[in-house]
């Protein structure tokens, strides 16, 4: 079995250099392009099951695939973007530039970040996502060959992380995780292999 881990199309935040989290923030029209290219690009891969965080930027995305194979978009909590807390909203080059931001270390030394009030650490979302893969996709090997998730960078970025092996401190791992760029794990007996990060069909 194969699982498509696909990161929403752009919003105007994305295009601001703004700290999402849970915000729900809808995708601008650039990204309603590149969510169609998107689909455009993978409509020859016939997804089995399509999953999508809630927020309306993961679920407007995951129904351009879904019309493709005309089947529903199956929505769970767990595939939320991490929560910032205080700083939903925080300017992104701020944040990387100043190192007495409180929201510095998530860019810089991940390894080291500690969420601001209300927010998430990485192994809370890393949990969560592996929690969300345990549950609902690794039990359909075998009756499925393809599987679509559509979710947000920081969360991908945290199942990958568990994928591929990566400390913390390499979380960003040097690889630039594009708007609607998926990556492509092989699920075998239960086990989970890296094929591809960061794979763009437009």
């Amino acid at each position: 079995m194969k699982l498509y881990l696909v990161r929403h199309g752009e919003t105007e935040w994305n295009h601001l250099r703004k700290m999402q989290g849970q915000m729900d923030i809808p995708l601008n029209e650039y990204g309603i392009e590149l969510a169609e290219k998107t689909a455009e690009g993978m409509k020859d891969i016939k997804f089995d099951r399509i999953f999508a965080s809630p927020l309306v930027r993961a679920k407007k995305t995951a129904e351009f695939i879904a019309e493709n194979n005309h089947i529903d978009v199956e929505t769970d909590d767990r595939l939320k973007e991490i929560n910032f807390g205080e700083g939903e909203g925080s300017d992104i080059n701020q944040a990387k530039a100043d190192a007495s931001h409180p929201l510095h270390n998530f860019f810089i030394h991940p390894e080291q970040f500690v969420p601001m009030e209300g927010g998430e650490t990485f192994f809370e979302v890393q949990a969560r996502g592996l929690n969300f893969l345990k549950e609902e996709v690794l039990p359909l090997e075998g009756t499925v060959e393809n599987v679509a998730v559509v979710a947000h960078a920081a969360i991908i970025r945290s199942i990958m992380l568990h994928v591929v092996g990566r400390e913390l401190k390499d979380f960003w791992g040097g690889i630039y995780y594009k708007n609607c760029c998926v990556c492509i794990i092989e699920v075998k007996g239960g086990q989970m292999t890296a094929l591809e990060e960061a794979k763009v069909y437009y």
